[in-house]
Parts: structure tokens; C-alpha cells; sequence
């Protein structure tokens, strides 16, 4: 069983687009995705809210949105004009202000008829609210039909999803944060990853570590699903027939972001990494001022968004000479010029012998053309950036000390009172925080005492150091009451933040392979492994007491979810693990949200603050 959750998404959002009616030409009703309706359709009119709006915008466009007889897409909490021949398709989160809008509109008879979808299962108040606001304005006629979708999470690609969850590291570690908050937030994640399995129409088997919102998250997601399975039919029936062994199930891998606190403040030297981090790449959309699609449908994205910077740049010069090389061609063979830089087609007149193939070439040398001015463009906005804050000494600096563990001292510190942000040179000092487990205490006042120089507020520094000492002495506890004791300390530091006292040997980057990818690769082999020995195992479909008959692998599917922000680097990391295996092995990785590195930093200072470390002037002693 593949998991293409994209594909299942944008096939449960065309049926959506259709009034939920089966499509011809396709077993499943879909019609392949795309551009596949089963005839012409009366137009009709689609209205969101942001949330939804932000889910749609990465697997359908406009152009896509009315080959589906949508002909104009609506904001719901905007004003809007009644178009009383036309049906109408809602797709909205269950909230009590988008079910008054959605009765607001249909006593104002707004359209003629009216298909509710929620993107996740609407309770039961919100129904009744709904049917009584109807009934009592007398437009309960106009609602046709009201569906739960489960499509609440937004898919970048097909192997990469994030709950668009913002701050959930800061909710979850944030010293204030009074239980109810806490609780209702991992009720929402596991609400998202419930979508995200039934999407995919398959019941994982989930594994975390022990401790913290992992553990919560896991455990508030198998009650859910186990509360869904008891009816029968369910949204896993269909799948359950076609996959009935269980090594056909997915394995639902969940982490806890300070699992492996480094990965998620370093710097990279990756074309896709540095366009998110440094040029502020969100939802596969990037703005130069230019706007610029970086998703599937970029050939050279593909093809290259995981080289190096340099070698995106020689990849850049070498289609740029393809392209100049072919235009060349096509102006010989029609009469026109021999050294011919751009192609606009006015060459083409006279020679009739090549005319039409070089018309048909037209539209495909159009589009190199715009593909190679588009990352052109990327690349020297970054390269500006480069330059101007020294990016590579930053993640050779880095990478040096989280990859190889060696500490050049003299570049570590150029660096700190050089050039680079106030951003970069706090990320650089955490990551040096992070890359031993005793740094030398002379370094370490040379290195606050640079931060202090280049005015940098410390709380992000002192609040992961003052978090590595608790885990230090965690790790070094030798009895459970003297654990507990440390435990207990946290919380009374850091409120919820005890999250922070799980992963402590991961803390510490110990090699080229992520942390994350080794836990996974040993949870997907099944085989005895001390790394993951521990972690616990929870499966909805086995029974509540005791352990027999759970499945512990091996899996050739995983789903890998860091609480509290992923980052493409963890991607990469886990795209490459399934690629390098040697039998066929797929992983798709999500997250809270998808923060870059500057985004994680400023989490990390915000929690600092709360706790009341840091500041510009900090002069706190080494722990």
C-alpha cells in the first residue's frame, strides 16, 4: 500500500468540488484527480475560510479550480454578493463562528442551495446550532448536504505535511500555560493526525518515546481511533479488506521537538533549506518581490532543490548554455541568426522548410526560459545573502562541530563579532551549546561575552543551556526517587515544559545521520535495538490490556511527526533513509508547522523570557 496522501487529499477535494457525487472514467470515483470531471457542470461558487483556504492553495490553483466548474472562490468572513442561481460548496473548520455565518447565509438565501463540508468532524452542538438557526429563519430547505472531510492539514507534497499549527512549541513548553491549554492542543494535534490516517484510509501502528506531548499525542490519537473503529461501517473498513496482514500497516512515528533540539536552529548549504531559511519560503510560495511557485509542477525544483548552493548555481549556467545552444539551433535551421541570446520567433519568417517544428518548440523554450530567469533570480537574492552575512563559515562552523565534533575556535568567534544577523550568531552559539556536552568554560564566557558585544538577547542561550543542565542531571540520576526529584524541579521551573526533560542522548548531535532518522530506521526494522527498546507502542485496532499480538515490524511505511516544528533538513534526512534502503521503504514526514531556523530561535527566546533568563545584558553564570 502506497501512501500518497496529496493525491488522496486532491481526490477527496474534486469529489468535494463535484457535490460529492461519484465521477465517471475512474474505479474510485475521482476521475484521476485533475482535470477529469465526468461532464460539464452548472457553475458554482466555493467559499472558505483561511484555514482552508491555506489547505487548498498548495494541491489545486484557480486555473485547476474551474476546470471543476468553480467560478469564484470567496472568503467567508468577508462581505458577499447573493448569487441566487448557483449552488454553493463551504468548506470551513467547525468553529460556532463559521456555522452563525453559514446560517446567516442561508436565511439571507444567498445561493440557491448549499453543501456544507467541515474539514474535520463537526460535534454535535455545532449541528444542533446549525439546525436550529435553520429552522427558525425557515432555510433549512437550502442546505443539501453537510459532510465531514478530514482534510484538515495542509500537504506541500506528497511526502511532506504540516497541521499548520503555529507556536506549538512555545504552547507546549510555556512555563504559564494552565492545563486545559495544554490538554486541548494535543487534543488538536491528534484530531490532525486522525485526518491525515484517514485520509490515507489506514490504521498505523504508533510508536513514541516515553514522556511528554509525544506520549500524550499517542495516546489521545489511539483513543480516537479506537473510538472510531467501533462503528461499523468506518473510514477504515474499506482499506481494512485490501490490506489484511498486518506489515501492511503503516507505522505512525511521533517526536517531541526537543528530541533533537540542533537540527531545528542550524544553518544549511542546501538550495531548499536556504530558500526557506534565508528568502522565507511558506506553503511552496515565494515572494522577490517576484511570486514565485517552488513546488512539483518546477521541473528543476525537483530535480535540484536538495543539491548544494554551488552546484544549483553550476546547474543554473549549464541550462542557461542548453537553452542559448538550442535557440542557436532553431534560428540556423530557419534562416535567422547564428548567435541568437533570446527567442521571440521573429527569425521564423521566410523559411518555411523548419517552420512548424520550431513553432511547436516555441512554448517549450518559452518555459525554460522563464524556469531559468525564475532561479536565476532565487539564486542571486541569495547570494546576496551569502555574502553579506557569511553564510557558508556559519554552517561550516556548524557542521564542523554537530557532524565531526571539532571546535575552531578562532572562526567560531570572528564569526559571533562579524558579519550575519543577530539571528545567526545567537543560532551559531546554541548550536556550539548543543555540540558538547561540557564545553570549555572559557569558551563558553568567550562566547556569551561576543553575544553581549553584538547585542544579542541571551534568552534563547541561557534557557537551552539552563534546559541541558536539567537534563544532564537528569541523565545522571541513579535512582528513581532522585528522577522523580528532577522532574519535579522541572515543572517548577518551566511549568509543562517537562517535555523537555525526554530524548536526553539525542540532545546532542552524535553524527552525520540525524537522530531522528536513526530512531526511525530501527522502529521501521522492528529489530531489538537500545535506542528504541524503551519506546512505547500503542496499537487501535489490538486490545487495550496487555501486549500480545502487537506488531512490531518491520514496516515499508512510515509517518514521521515532530510536535513543535519540522524543518526540510529532518526531510531530507528521512526522504534519503528511504531512498538508500534496500528494499522498497516509503516515509512522509510532518509537523506542527514547518519553521525555519530564525522562526525556532525566536520560540526558543520567547520561552527564555517567560522563564525570565537572558535579555541583551545577561550576565548569568555558567550552569
Amino acid at each position: 500500500m502506497a501512501l500518497t496522501l496529496r493525491k488522496k487529499q486532491l481526490d477527496s477535494i474534486v469529489r468535494m468540488l463535484h457535490l460529492n457525487q461519484q465521477l465517471q472514467g475512474s474505479p474510485d470515483g475521482v476521475g484521476g484527480g485533475v482535470g477529469e470531471a465526468a461532464e460539464e457542470e452548472a457553475y458554482k461558487i466555493l467559499v472558505m475560510d483561511s484555514p482552508c483556504v491555506a489547505l487548498l492553495a498548495p494541491v489545486l490553483r484557480v486555473g485547476e479550480l474551474r476546470r471543476h466548474g468553480v467560478t469564484l472562490h470567496l472568503n467567508i468572513d468577508k462581505a458577499r454578493q447573493q448569487v441566487p442561481d448557483a449552488p454553493a460548496v463551504y468548506l470551513v473548520r467547525p468553529t460556532a463562528a463559521n456555522v452563525d455565518r453559514v446560517a446567516a447565509d442561508a436565511a439571507a438565501g444567498l445561493y440557491a442551495s448549499f453543501h456544507l463540508n467541515f474539514s474535520t468532524c463537526v460535534p454535535r452542538p455545532l449541528l444542533e446550532r446549525l439546525a436550529s438557526a435553520t429552522a427558525a429563519s425557515r432555510s433549512a430547505h437550502r442546505v443539501a448536504r453537510v459532510a465531514d472531510q478530514y482534510l484538515d492539514f495542509v500537504c506541500l507534497e506528497e511526502g511532506l505535511f504540516s497541521l499548520a499549527q503555529p507556536r506549538a512549541y512555545v504552547a507546549l513548553n510555556d512555563p504559564a500555560a494552565a492545563e486545559a491549554d495544554i490538554t486541548a492542543l494535543v487534543d488538536a494535534i491528534a484530531l490532525g493526525l486522525f485526518c491525515v490516517v484517514a485520509t490515507l484510509g489506514a490504521v498505523p501502528v504508533i510508536r513514541c518515546a516515553r514522556g511528554g506531548p509525544a506520549e500524550m499525542v499517542a495516546a489521545a490519537l489511539d483513543a480516537r481511533l479506537r473510538d472510531h473503529l467501533i462503528a461499523k461501517p468506518n473510514l477504515f473498513t474499506e482499506a481494512a479488506s485490501t490490506a489484511v496482514a498486518s506489515f501492511q500497516r503503516p507505522l505512525l512515528c511521533l517526536f517531541d521537538r526537543n528530541f533533537e533540539l540542533s537540527v531545528g536552529i542550524q544553518h544549511d548549504w542546501s538550495y531548499r533549506p536556504l530558500v526557506h531559511d534565508v528568502l522565507g519560503l511558506k506553503s511552496n510560495k515565494l515572494k522577490l518581490p517576484e511570486k514565485y511557485d517552488l513546488d512539483d509542477t518546477d521541473p528543476f525544483w525537483v530535480a535540484n532543490s536538495w543539491l548544494q548552493f554551488p552546484k544549483v548555481a553550476e546547474e543554473i549556467e549549464a541550462q542557461l548554455a542548453k537553452y542559448k545552444q538550442d535557440v542557436d539551433e532553431v534560428n540556423q535551421r530557419t534562416g535567422g541568426g547564428r548567435d541568437g541570446v533570446e527567442f521571440d520567433g521573429t527569425d521564423l519568417i521566410g523559411n518555411t522548410r523548419h517552420l512548424m517544428n520550431a513553432v511547436n518548440s516555441l512554448p517549450e523554450l518559452t518555459e525554460r526560459k522563464k524556469m531559468i530567469d525564475k532561479h536565476t533570480n532565487i539564486a542571486t537574492a541569495l547570494l546576496g545573502h551569502i555574502k553579506g552575512r557569511s553564510l557558508d563559515g556559519y554552517f561550516e562552523c556548524e557542521n564542523s562541530m554537530l557532524v565531526d565534533g571539532t571546535l575552531d575556535r578562532t572562526k567560531l568567534m570572528n564569526l559571533l563579532r562579524g558579519n550575519g544577523t543577530k539571528e545567526d550568531k545567537l543560532r551559531l552559539a546554541v548550536t556550539y551549546l548543543l555540540s558538547f556536552e561540557t564545553p570549555v568554560p572559557s569558551d563558553l564566557e568567550q562566547v556569551e561575552a561576543a553575544l553581549r558585544e553584538s547585542e544579542v538577547d541571551m534568552s534563547a542561550f541561557q534557557y537551552v543551556k539552563r534546559i541541558k543542565s536539567l537534563n544532564s542531571q537528569f541523565a545522571g540520576a541513579s535512582n528513581t526517587a532522585s528522577k522523580v526529584n528532577i522532574v519535579d524541579w522541572a515543572e517548577k521551573l518551566y511549568g509543562h515544559s517537562i517535555s523537555a526533560m525526554t530524548g536526553v542522548r539525542n540532545l546532542l548531535s552524535d553524527g552525520k545521520q540525524l537522530a531522528v532518522t536513526r530512531a526511525v530506521e530501527a522502529l521501521m526494522e522492528g529489530k531489538p535495538n537500545p535506542e528504541v527498546d524503551n519506546y512505547l507502542l500503542f496499537d487501535p485496532r489490538a486490545p487495550k490490556s496487555g501486549t500480545a499480538g502487537q506488531f512490531r515490524g518491520p514496516f515499508r511505511e512510515a509517518i514521521v511527526f515532530m510536535i513543535g516544528g519540522g524543518n526540510y533538513i529532518e526531510y531530507r534526512s528521512l526522504t534519503e533513509l528511504a531512498q538508500r534502503s534496500q528494499t522498497t521503504k516509503q516515509v512522509i514526514y510532518g509537523a506542527t508547522e514547518i519553521l525555519n531556523g530564525v522562526e525556532f530561535i525566536q520560540q526558543l527566546s520567547e520561552l527564555g523570557q517567560k522563564a525570565g533568563l537572558g535579555g541583551v545584558s545577561s550576565s548569568l553564570p555558567p550552569q
